[in-house]
């Protein structure tokens, strides 16, 4: 059995989804003690357990601890069945972050499955449902498998009720290296807000265009949603290259001016537009798993966070296989699996 120490490395709820994942689909039973031992409400979030136990449903396993606050699981794995499941994560608790746990292991399984997800799908310390379909799963894509999917209705923190459908049509990943963008193609920055007020958005949308002087006027935009979707507010920049499409996210926070969300989120984005990598940060982290399954592959990337590197350790206990960074000065930074 494999023991992890959950306060290490980044010490969050990502170490206990990759475990979870790799578990599956290595056949490895694993307990975690000090369960997202650095956060400062320690311990299992309903989100957690609700990706714990969906894994638990494809896979038939068995989870010790599996309770909101529990800081110690024990995790004995089963054997993945394809199908079609339906999984409520409850209030705004991320559905990204609950596909990122089953995804893998349903993409290297024997037949074709469906997911429907509901909770949140815009919210923060999560990949907002734009990232995972525009810049994450059309590189999942290009190594073999299908998946495609479809957003049927937006859920903001706290309120949630969002849902998202995910059809999965698995086959072996294949190995890939990712240096180049390609030429550019599009650009987009959106305020997409509901059941608040119009002038917060425009303010969000006015402050990236001054941030983003290279950008055309008319890409930017104002969306708004639905009141009963709402309250929630989101700024998407989005940048699409021929080969990967970056999409960075500023979401809206009581006592937080949209001019300081806007100015950040596009700070972000001309610090990745003023590189050459192929990965922004939040991809790099999305990447690892299904490269380390792969067998190797590389790409380029902007400077590692400490997600990646708890996620290199993980996946390196679990199949043997190293991600190598490789800090280059005044580049990009190279990722290897091996």
């Amino acid at each position: 059995m494999i023991i992890i120490d959950g306060s290490e490395g980044e010490g969050g709820g990502q170490v206990v989804r990759n475990a979870c994942a790799l578990s599956l689909i290595t056949g490895e039973p694993f307990r975690i003690t000090k369960v997202r031992g650095k956060r400062e409400k320690p311990g299992l979030m309903r989100q957690h357990v609700t990706a714990i136990e969906a894994v638990c449903a494809i896979d038939g396993a068995e989870c010790e601890g599996l309770t909101v606050g529990s800081s110690e699981v024990t995790f004995r794995p089963g054997r993945v069945t394809p199908g079609e499941y339906h999984f409520a994560v409850g209030t705004a608790g991320s559905t990204g972050l609950l596909l990122q746990t089953a995804l893998m292991p349903l993409v290297l399984a024997d037949k074709p499955s469906r997911l429907i997800l509901e909770g949140g799908t815009h919210n923060m310390l999560a990949p907002p449902f734009d990232f995972i379909a525009k810049a994450f799963l059309p590189i999942v894509n290009r190594m073999g498998p299908t998946v495609e999917a479809r957003l049927v209705r937006h859920g903001f923190y706290p309120r949630g009720g969002g849902r998202i459908e995910v059809d999965i049509t698995p086959a072996p990943l294949q190995p890939l290296e990712c240096f180049d963008r390609g030429a550019p193609l599009d650009c987009s920055a959106t305020a997409l807000f509901g059941a608040l007020p119009f002038p917060i958005a425009e303010r969000m949308a006015k402050t990236a265009r001054k941030k983003l002087p290279d950008w055309p006027q008319d890409a930017f935009a104002v969306r708004e949603l639905p009141v009963d979707q709402g309250p929630g507010i989101v700024l998407l920049l989005e940048a699409a290259f021929e080969h990967v499409t970056e999409v960075v996210s500023g979401f809206g926070k009581l006592g937080v001016s949209a001019e300081r969300i806007a100015n950040t989120a596009a700070g972000r984005m001309a610090g990745y537009l003023a590189s050459d990598a192929f990965a922004g940060p939040y991809l790099a982290d999305q990447l690892l798993l299904p490269f380390a399954l792969a067998g190797g592959g590389s790409f380029t990337t902007v400077k590692p966070s400490q997600h990646s590197l708890t996620a290199a350790d993980i996946i390196e206990r679990f199949t043997g296989r190293r991600c190598v960074f490789e800090v280059r000065e005044g580049e990009s930074n190279m990722v290897t699996v091996r």
